[in-house]
């Protein structure tokens, strides 16, 4: 899978991001914000490049970070397509593909320990969205209520 990054900061689990994603065999086709040195580090632009990487068809998905992850994910959820998903443990990523048909994962670098982003990237990478009616009606709604 082609995944986009981002992080304002290239601390915490930001440095050992493009490398966890690799060895699950996925392809990191773009760094921005502090992981690329030739772009603005501000989490509002880094988030948004990484999501428009999505929504423009660069990107299958995107792992966004900031140093709470709030910001990224709202940034990320202004772009038109992008249901990014805030999450600080795999429950909750597997819930957000099953349930939100996530295409972007939001993480905090000041709360994201190694060990949380390995097991929240295996639940996210191993859920596949629900085809169940009620779920879809959901994800479909989003797009009205952006229009």
């Amino acid at each position: 899978m082609r995944i986009a990054i981002a992080a304002d900061e290239d601390t915490g689990i930001a440095p050992a991001l493009a490398a966890a994603l690799r060895e699950r065999g996925h392809d990191v086709v773009a760094a921005h914000g502090a992981l690329n040195p030739d772009e603005r580090d501000d989490w509002a632009w880094a988030s948004e490049a990484a999501a428009r990487d999505v929504a423009d068809g660069r990107a299958d998905q995107a792992v966004i970070c900031c140093w709470t992850g709030t910001g990224a994910s709202i940034a990320a959820n202004k772009v038109p397509g992008i249901r990014a998903a805030l999450c600080a443990d795999a429950q909750t990523a597997a819930g957000a593909r099953q349930w939100n048909d996530a295409n972007v994962l939001a993480l905090s670098l000041r709360l994201t320990s190694q060990a949380a982003l390995e097991e929240m990237l295996d639940a996210w990478f191993a859920t596949a969205p629900s085809t169940e009616d009620d779920d879809r009606a959901n994800i479909a709604h989003l797009d009205e209520i952006g229009s």
